[in-house]
């Protein structure tokens, strides 16, 4: 075995002894053709390969989450296992650079290029795990977009090590062997619109093809996903959002939407928990109230169905003057809202 080959070896074998699910290697003639979030050199001059792996989420604690039982648990397991996945990009980072391979840990999530005509706002990643992923056969596309690995589906944290050393490149899973069958079940559980259910995204890479479901704006995400609204549009469950402001159907509208929400968000009572997102105004924190397109999606679909059913099952949220949040019935949430004062109340929804 030459050198090549066994260090090519060996950092697999270094991100799968820290608990990785699965690990692939690209190049830069692997990802030749990428979008520009495929190109190494942008976060290291020289570059010539990347490592890219998935960290599994707690299964458990993702069930009690998707049913609206337990908040915190599946929060701090996504917070630290994002935190983990970038620390095994910086001990993998380090060790090469040890040895004489300059090397760059890429973060495993919010880092956005400040050099586009929107900065950080038209949030472009530095360098694209789910791309890297898919080409070096961590995992499979989606019709959501999100990566499905082969033991865990997308109910992982992606991440990337990108380095100066001379890599082998792995192979990109066997398309007919995705264990993404278009159940459409990811589809459904997701309130903002983010995915066209006609139109396809289509990336070439080294000559080879990947295609999902394209996609809107991703401020979309930020107004589901960033807790500011959560209701279904036929009101029986939410996510864990308390909010009811509408999702636009036009693109062009959401980013206001979006500044409305925030704005009208802002006296909220403040959730336990909670994260730092360079993209929050006044530094303040986030709650996890969404992800459900990539919770429901596990390799089993029967697991899937069951998930959706968790989902749709669980209730419609609602917060409480101390800040927390509970699950309840349509007809109690909307109880709970009309006992409100008009000024609370516009926290939640439009008055």
């Amino acid at each position: 075995m030459d050198e090549k080959q066994e260090l090519s070896r060996f950092v697999i074998d270094f991100a799968m002894t820290q608990g990785a699910c699965a690990a692939g290697i690209s190049t830069k003639e692997t990802l030749d053709g990428g979008p520009p979030s495929t190109d190494l050199e942008y976060v290291l001059p020289g570059a010539k390969s990347a490592v890219t792996f998935a960290l599994p989420l707690d299964p458990e604690k993702i069930e009690r989450y998707l049913s609206k039982q337990d908040h915190a648990g599946h929060q701090d397991d996504n917070a630290e296992t994002n935190l983990r996945a970038s620390g095994l990009a910086v001990a993998l980072a380090t060790y090469l650079d040890q040895h004489g391979h300059p090397s760059y840990a890429v973060a495993a999530n919010a880092v956005y290029r400040k050099d586009m005509p929107g900065g950080m706002s038209d949030f472009l990643p530095d360098i694209s795990h789910r791309y890297l992923a898919v080409r070096s056969g961590v995992g499979w596309f989606g019709i959501s977009g999100n990566v499905m690995t082969p033991t865990h589906g997308a109910a992982v944290i992606l991440g990337s090590m990108v380095t100066t050393a001379e890599l082998e490149p792995t192979e990109p899973l066997p398309p007919d062997e995705n264990i993404c069958d278009e159940c459409y079940i990811c589809f459904a559980s997701c309130l903002s619109g983010l995915m066209d259910k006609k139109e396809r995204t289509t990336v070439t890479m080294g000559g080879m093809q990947f295609d999902y479901l394209k996609r809107g704006s991703y401020h979309r995400c930020d107004l589901v996903c960033g807790g500011f609204t959560g209701i279904a549009m036929n009101g029986k469950w939410s996510t864990w959002s308390p909010g009811r402001f509408p999702v636009p159907k036009a693109d062009a509208e959401v980013g206001g939407a979006l500044g409305k929400a925030v704005m009208s968000s802002w006296p909220r009572p403040e959730i336990d928990g909670g994260f730092h997102h360079p993209a929050m105004p006044a530094h303040r924190k986030l709650n996890f109230t969404c992800g459900n397109c990539q919770l429901v999606c596990h390799p089993d679909l029967d697991e899937r169905k069951r998930r959706r059913g968790l989902l749709f099952k669980g209730g419609v949220v609602v917060q409480h003057r101390d800040g927390s949040l509970e699950a309840v019935s349509p007809e109690a949430a909307e109880k709970h809202l009309a006992a409100l004062s008009p000024e609370e109340r516009a926290c939640y929804e439009e008055v």
